[in-house]
């Protein structure tokens, strides 16, 4: 990612309100003392690079390599990559089964997550077109998938270990693997570490009270909340090239919690994979029940896997800390800026799109603000059985 890439994503990360003492006097957060940097991004690419060659050379192995052909066509978006070598006898099988486990602790060590979530890498071919050369008994390359998506080379290796240029920009002819993060299990932890760890921090909201039933003719005297509801989105740039495969989308919904804390929700958008595809979820994206004002802001990110949560929770705890509830509405962009060393947000997650003051009643078709995107939302209440 460039660097004013970087900067506008963490300007549209930060976009949370501050309140003041009153118009005109923004209460201004200290600079906080920058924790040191961790170069995340790179150690998790050479980890993955390092698997790839490895599987590479044990393609060699007729039975590794039909096993992965097949895995590859039962889970067309990625077949974990420990599993592969079980079973299997031979100096490749145990070359690759003891690379795997390595690497899925060292990543996991890498993005400050657990030692139990069990395999995290993958391997999926980057193209459903390439099946058929595959099938024909063509030779395949296996790459990583990167972590800079305006690179325009992949590296790849053969069974012998040579390393092959492919253009980035191209959808190569020869069948190419892809190893992976499943970011999908890597976002679910690290977003599941990073609440835990700011809540440990004291950064949290108080638990939502029922509201009372809303007062619209239609409504049910029934307790329940009011939300938000998607009822279709699209992307025009999901940011991803062929050797990326499907977007892992979420959004970051940030507002003043009932505590008068900042208060910021994560929202998993699976199904939200390519770009130009117009989906109707009809997903929950705002809880007003978890807010104390009638605005929050929402950003679209894509993760690639390369966050270090742990972190992630520290830095920014340490900036939401020193924020009071006083009653204006101002970003928070120079204290969480301070707070995140640039060497953390190489590619992962990339922004895609953002949404402003969304409030409560907010109806109908919203463009983002980078104009990369758009959704329709409605009000929902939800009542309690």
């Amino acid at each position: 990612m460039s660097q004013s890439r970087l900067r506008r994503a963490l300007v549209a990360l930060t976009a949370l309100p501050l309140l003041a003492l009153g118009a005109g006097q923004a209460v201004a957060a200290p600079t906080p003392t920058p924790i040191p940097a961790t170069a995340t991004a790179s150690k998790v690419t050479a980890i993955e690079d390092e698997v790839a060659r490895t599987l590479a050379a044990s393609l060699a192995d007729p039975a590794l390599r039909a096993r992965l052909r097949s895995a590859a066509a039962d889970t067309p978006a990625g077949a974990e990559l420990a599993p592969l070598a079980e079973g299997l006898t031979g100096t490749a099988a145990r070359t690759l089964a003891s690379a795997a486990a390595h690497a899925d602790r060292s990543v996991a060590a890498a993005k400050g997550l657990g030692a139990d979530l069990g395999p995290l890498l993958r391997v999926q071919l980057a193209d459903p077109s390439m099946r058929a050369a595959l099938d024909a008994g063509a030779a395949p390359l296996v790459a990583t998938a990167g972590t800079d998506e305006h690179a325009r080379t992949v590296r790849a290796y053969d069974t012998v270990g040579r390393a092959h240029t492919l253009d980035a920009r191209t959808l190569p002819t020869r069948p190419v693997y892809l190893v992976d993060l499943d970011t999908a299990k890597a976002l679910t932890a690290g977003i599941d570490l990073l609440q835990r760890e700011l809540a440990a921090r004291g950064v949290g909201s108080a638990a939502p009270s029922a509201p009372a039933a809303p007062s619209a003719p239609t409504a049910q005297a029934a307790a329940g909340w009011w939300g938000t509801k998607i009822t279709s989105v699209e992307v025009n740039d999901d940011e991803e090239p062929w050797f990326k495969g499907a977007a892992e989308m979420f959004s970051l919904v940030s507002g003043f919690g009932l505590d008068g804390k900042v208060r910021v929700d994560s929202v998993a958008m699976p199904y939200l994979q390519y770009d130009g595809t117009v989906y109707y979820p009809n997903q929950i994206l705002v809880n007003w029940s978890n807010y104390k004002y009638n605005l929050a802001d929402v950003v679209l990110m894509e993760d690639d896997g390369d966050t270090n949560y742990l972190a992630l929770a520290q830095a920014v705890a340490a900036v939401l800390l020193t924020i009071a509830d006083q009653g204006a509405y101002i970003p928070l962009v120079n204290a969480v800026l301070a707070a995140l060393p640039t060497s953390w947000w190489t590619d992962d997650p990339d922004y895609v799109e953002s949404w402003y003051t969304l409030a409560r009643t907010s109806t109908g078709r919203l463009n983002g603000a980078r104009g990369n995107g758009w959704m329709t939302v409605e009000p929902y209440w939800v009542s309690q059985l």
